[in-house]
């Protein structure tokens, strides 16, 4: 029997429904958003409480251990465990009920079941004016159970307290099968448990009253200080924080408080972030909301990823807090914002009352922990020193000796926190990969611990011990508190059954690190991943687990298929989580072409949506032209690659003949079987050829060469395959428009390609020579500072990101450079205007590569100055070029396009469809058999 036989037989003859033990699904479940690789042997989806509490009765009866897990943001390595991971978020997600009704302390409260995202529970309270205090910047994909877990806290903790502050009652489930309810402020019911864990507080009255609860952001360890006899033995805040190794939450009743009318952002910049750290104390004068910290290369590392317009100008400084003043009266919010700006002791300071530019300085914050996933210096970096709190009123001069902790030991990070508590999140470039890395690491953990009990502070602020900090509690605690959880956790699991290696007999923080275990590829890359020093290891691992592929991002595209399926494997980071098992080699054991990571990889749409959603710069796309380059070298590839795989040359063989072609395309739009044989679904339907290509319309039209023509003003227009050969009117369309705007557009003599197609089916190889000839092509545009125009995003986007993976040469990096999209070109224009589309109602939907690589904010600046009235969309279309076509993908690229385009159709049926991307036009056309328009097209002075 497998390892996982005994327990795997036990949850099936108990009837659990949703049981998994196959290697992928272990695979992705190996870590969490920690440093941590732990295996489990099964993963569970429990329906509801009873198939909890089945499934930690086959673990009890079995001796295998019982680890809870929401969405498995934990740092610290808090949701991974060796035997049964239990997962809560994919049924028992459910608010079960909202009432408006006064609470102690609160206006309202809400039962949830454990697995409740934090933002679908604030999303329906908010309708009734309410909220949920707590706030981690994880959530949008974050659990209740998870914030139960650890003690979550989040910005807005200073106002409305910790997660233990706003649970009114949980039922537990108790490691020998009972369950248990209690209530915060009630008298828990008479057990023997309960009377054990009385009789174990009363040994220990002196310790608990001297060592716990010494401020606020005292996370670390049990909350002992709940069940002292002055604090009413209250056994719900005790639970809260206690990382699920004492008893499993299966339902909670939370507090909600009143969501204040007017929120106002107040930025003070400092001149470094310890003093920043100074001043926060003197912010609490102008009760904020929420005091945090951030550090201008924070900042910095935004600006380089997403350019200068992804953060809102901001005060004079290197550091900065961000002070939030709310209240229901707005002139006097106002007044305390203006007050709070100048009384500080800021060297600038600003007050930015406007909710959108409040909402992307806040967005600079929450992707705090991704953005920091990358040193100063380049490097990765990781958690495991990343949630240190101490008292507020000394964290300014523990900065400063931290910081000189770094420099001994020759480290790095991007630090940002809660200041206003005093807590301080950072991300630090161990070189786990390194020679000796794991004991250095070590040895600064030893170190940084001893540094934050010398200052009466906390190893945990918010995120728990877990796996990264349990080993080091001695640092913080006498033997005595040490003793004192080894009682408690006696008293509630005696066998250990619930998060083994976790606060009690815990593993040493050195112990089953991920990163030090994966290997380097030893084949040739085809890719070169410049950013992570041409080491795929690197590249992969730059998925730090933070989990935003997890959450519905609204006004980004990441990740469709995670949406579309709610699947961990089918999330960047589950993809990650296979590719890096992939290189450790011991579970995932066959190499590229294992079949865990084609699993993994093949409902990735190639979206490119992670290059820049992602706060880690995660590639998926890329890294699956990899794995599909070196899996398939030298064999036979599947029917689709050869065909769709390789369109371009097809088009341009059967661009003579366009009536056969299209005579052919009708005959096997009608025979499912020819679709099957070349690997397309049946139920799509295949495009038609214009029967003249945009090249040959332009010779006819007198549109010069590029080196041959002598006009004046000349752009460079890239024909692409797609406008060529299917959407000519397009480019003949662009055309008008830059003449329109003082341009004359010339074209390259050959007619080259980009090789998208080649990129995306692996075929990596044949994509350099394909490129690189595109790129000579072009070269004498660069040569005379001629701009190129490309019309079709996703071709654009190789050249503006692919070629330097691909080719890595000074010539593709220019011919990036001088690239533009129609319109960055026209908004760079002097003098130019868009003509007046007033009255137009435009849906927008722009190209996943167009989002990701150039960015669609020039596109919405010319829909904005030309009067048009835009729903933009944000998510994928679902086709995504050769994606949604291909047999086994049609059901998940529909689901993708219910998500947001084809609703939106349906809800505005006389609006102009506007999206860029052929793949694009193509969905809405076949799903809902709705034309859209190329912004030339919408633009084109030619048009009645």
């Amino acid at each position: 029997m497998s390892l996982s036989g005994g327990v795997l037989a036990a949850l099936q003859r108990a009837g659990v429904r949703d049981v998994r033990a196959d290697t992928t699904t272990r695979a992705v479940y190996s870590t969490d958003a920690s440093l941590y690789r732990v295996v489990p042997q099964v993963v569970v989806f429990p329906h509801d409480a009873d198939e909890v509490a089945a499934t930690l009765a086959a673990c009890r009866s079995e001796g295998v251990p019982l680890t809870a897990r929401g969405a498995g943001t934990s740092v610290a390595g808090n949701a991974i465990g060796p035997g049964v991971v239990l997962d809560f978020s994919r049924y028992m997600n459910q608010v079960l009920s909202v009432s408006a009704d006064a609470v102690a302390g609160g206006a309202g409260s809400a039962v949830v079941q454990p697995g409740v995202v934090h933002a679908a529970l604030q999303k329906q309270v908010t309708a009734l004016g309410l909220r949920f205090g707590p706030d981690p910047s994880s959530h949008t994909r974050c659990t209740i159970g998870g914030m139960i877990g650890n003690n979550a806290c989040g910005n807005r903790a200073l106002a409305y307290g910790k997660t233990s502050d706003n649970v009114l009652a949980m039922t537990s489930l108790l490691a020998d099968g009972s369950f248990l309810r209690t209530a915060s402020g009630s008298a828990p019911p008479s057990l023997p448990l309960l009377d054990s864990l009385r009789s174990v507080v009363g040994d220990n009255l002196a310790t608990i009253r001297t060592e716990f609860g010494r401020f606020g952001r005292q996370v670390s360890g049990y909350a002992a200080q709940d069940l002292l006899p002055e604090n009413g033995f209250d056994v719900t805040r005790f639970l809260v924080g206690s990382e699920a190794t004492l008893a499993v939450c299966t339902e909670a009743t939370v507090r909600l408080v009143k969501d204040p009318a007017y929120r106002v952002l107040v930025a003070l910049g400092y001149p470094d972030i310890a003093s920043a750290g100074d001043a926060a104390p003197s912010v609490l004068q102008f009760t904020p909301t929420a005091i945090e910290g951030i550090d201008q290369r924070v900042v910095q590392t935004l600006i380089e990823r997403r350019g200068p317009g992804a953060v809102p100008p901001l005060p004079a400084g290197a550091a900065w807090l961000f002070v939030e003043i709310s209240g229901d009266d707005l002139t006097e919010v106002l007044d305390r914002a203006g007050a709070a700006a100048i009384g500080c002791g800021a060297i600038d300071g600003l007050v930015v009352s406007d909710p959108a530019t409040a909402a992307a300085l806040w967005r600079v914050r929450e992707d705090g922990a991704g953005l920091a996933g990358r040193s100063p210096r380049g490097r990765p970096a990781h958690a495991g020193w990343e949630d240190a709190a101490v008292p507020p009123a000394r964290l300014g001069d523990y900065l400063r000796d931290f910081d000189a902790l770094l420099l001994e030991h020759d480290l790095t990070g991007l630090p940002y926190g809660h200041f206003g508590d005093g807590c301080l999140h950072i991300r630090i470039d161990f070189p786990l990969d390194h020679p000796g890395g794991t004991d250095g690491f070590g040895s600064f953990l030893s170190d940084s611990a001893a540094l934050v009990a010398s200052y009466g502070g906390s190893l945990s602020g918010e995120h728990g011990d877990g796996r990264a900090r349990s080993g080091l509690l001695p640092a913080m605690y006498s033997p005595s508190a040490i003793a004192l959880f080894d009682s408690i956790k006696k008293v509630w699991d005696p066998a250990g059954v619930l998060n083994p290696g976790v606060l009690v007999d815990p593993d040493a923080p050195t112990d089953q690190l991920r990163i030090p275990a994966a290997r380097k590829p030893l084949e040739l890359l085809a890719l070169r991943y410049p950013h992570d020093d041409g080491d795929f290891s690197q590249a992969v691992h730059r998925c730090t687990g933070v989990g935003k592929c997890r959450a519905d991002n609204a006004g980004g595209v990441m990740c469709p298929s995670y949406l579309a399926t709610k699947e961990e494997k089918d999330s960047t980071r589950g993809r990650a989580r296979a590719l890096q098992e992939m290189l450790n080699g011991t579970l995932v054991t066959g190499g590229w072409r294992a079949p865990e990571v084609h699993e993994a990889l093949d409902l990735c749409l190639s979206c490119k949506g992670c290059l820049s959603d992602c706060p880690t710069g995660i590639d998926m796309a890329s890294y699956k032209s990899e794995v599909l380059h070196q899996s398939y070298a030298g064999r036979r590839r599947p029917m689709s690659h050869y065909v769709l795989g390789q369109l371009p040359r097809w088009l341009r063989m059967g661009a003579k003949m366009p009536k056969v072609v299209n005579a052919l395309l009708t005959a096997g739009d009608k025979a499912s079987f020819t679709k099957k044989l070349v690997g397309v679904d049946p139920r799509r339907s295949l495009p038609s050829v214009a029967p003249q290509t945009f090249r040959q319309w332009a010779a006819s039209a007198g549109i010069g060469t590029l080196g041959e023509s002598d006009a004046s003003n000349q752009v460079v227009l890239f024909v692409d395959s797609f406008t060529d050969h299917f959407a000519p009117q397009v480019g003949q369309a662009a055309v008008r428009v830059l003449r329109a705007a003082g341009y004359e557009p010339v074209l390259t003599k050959r007619n080259g390609c980009c090789g998208l197609t080649w990129i995306s089916t692996g075929q990596l190889d044949a994509a350099k020579k394909i490129l690189g000839s595109l790129i000579e092509d072009f070269e004498p545009a660069v040569a005379q500072g001629i701009p190129i125009v490309g019309l079709e995003p996703s071709c654009t986007g190789v050249v503006r990101s692919d070629a330097a993976e691909l080719l890595g040469t000074s010539s593709a990096a220019a011919v990036a450079e001088s690239t533009r999209t129609l319109a960055e070109l026209l908004t760079s224009t002097p003098g130019w205007e868009p003509p007046s589309l007033q009255g137009t109602t435009v849906v927008a939907q722009p190209h996943c590569h167009h989002h990701a690589v150039m960015g669609w904010s020039p596109d919405a600046s010319v829909l904005a100055a030309a009067g048009a009235s835009v729903t933009r969309l944000s998510g994928c279309c679902g086709l995504a070029g050769n994606f949604g076509v291909e047999k086994g993908h049609y059901e998940v690229s529909v689901a993708v396009a219910e998500q947001q385009l084809l609703p939106a159709l349906r809800s505005q049926e006389d609006a102009v469809l506007l999206a860029d991307g052929f793949s694009c036009r193509t969905q809405a056309d076949d799903l809902l058999d709705r034309q859209g328009v190329h912004l030339a097209e919408l633009l084109d002075p030619g048009t009645p």
